[in-house]
């Protein structure tokens, strides 16, 4: 499964615990605030988004793009610490 993060982060610090937390859970840095890991697992995956939602806060906003899950792009969006999964079929 290919997964990509799309970070807005409202400050610095936000920034430099999200990046670090990527960067323990094997995703690559691809552009600044965009990372990437095709190696990455669902179990992870849900304890990754555990470890997000506890360091971030209103203003920072997460989506994270998964392909292919059941032959589907699901696109999971983090805004003002609400959780949204839109699931897109071909």
């Amino acid at each position: 499964m290919l997964v990509a993060i799309a970070c807005d982060l409202g400050n610095e610090d936000h920034e430099k615990k999200i990046h670090s937390i990527l960067l323990q859970y094997g995703f690559n840095r691809a552009f600044k605030g965009l990372y990437e890991s095709p190696t990455i697992n669902e179990n992870q995956l849900i304890r990754l988004k555990r470890d997000l939602d506890r360091h971030t806060d209103s203003y920072d906003s997460l989506r994270i793009y998964q392909y292919p899950m059941n032959n589907t792009l699901v696109i999971t969006s983090l805004k003002e610490k609400k959780w949204r999964k839109l699931t897109v079929r071909a």
